[in-house]
């Protein structure tokens, strides 16, 4: 991952033409919410724009899906069909790739979640993300795990079978070809 968290002034303005494009082809996922504001407040944090291409290279297709008023947020959730392609295959966390005598995975989510300036998505954020469309039909996704999970040495993930949201565990340690992460952005 790079450690220049700044994107040129070429990229920024072609991340934002893919970005806008897929806001507009996808209304259902932002309603009331207007890419003008979107668009201004991305341009003002550089490194949000950073990762927000992290989460395009590897295949997360980042989308604006909510406005937290609270914090005065936009959240950006990857949004491909399928858990991001280039973040499969990873254990949970850095204690359950540590804790792997053999046939390591190549990275962990958590870690790799952190290097691109972004989360793992909550179990409730992932629910949230399911009322947008049908995501991971074939894949799956780990989702941040709650201190008394991970705690006893498991982890949980998400997918979409039979018409629902499933949420399961599994040992932090495991991996699979069809796991991935997702992330949430906040700008």
């Amino acid at each position: 991952m790079e450690t220049n968290r700044k994107l040129s002034k070429e990229q920024q303005e072609v991340l934002l033409s893919t970005l806008k494009t897929r806001f507009e082809k996808n209304p259902s996922r932002h309603k009331n919410l207007e890419w003008a504001r979107i668009e201004e407040k991305l341009k003002a944090h550089p490194a949000k724009l950073w990762s927000l291409q992290q989460m395009e290279d590897t295949g997360g297709e980042p989308d604006v899906v909510d406005f937290d008023k609270k914090t005065a947020e936009f959240l950006f959730f990857d949004c491909a069909a399928e858990s991001p392609e280039g973040r499969r295959s990873f254990c949970y966390d850095r204690e359950a790739l540590d804790s792997r005598k053999a046939n390591k995975p190549k990275n962990n989510a958590v870690d790799f979640a952190a290097e691109m300036g972004i989360g793992p998505l909550t179990e409730e954020e992932y629910k949230q993300m399911q009322q947008l469309g049908e995501f991971d039909t074939k894949t799956s996704s780990w989702l941040k795990t709650p201190k008394e999970i991970r705690d006893l040495g498991g982890a949980i993930f998400g997918d979409f079978r039979f018409g629902r949201v499933f949420i399961y565990h599994n040992g932090a340690q495991s991996y699979y070809a069809a796991r991935g992460f997702r992330g949430v952005l906040r700008v």
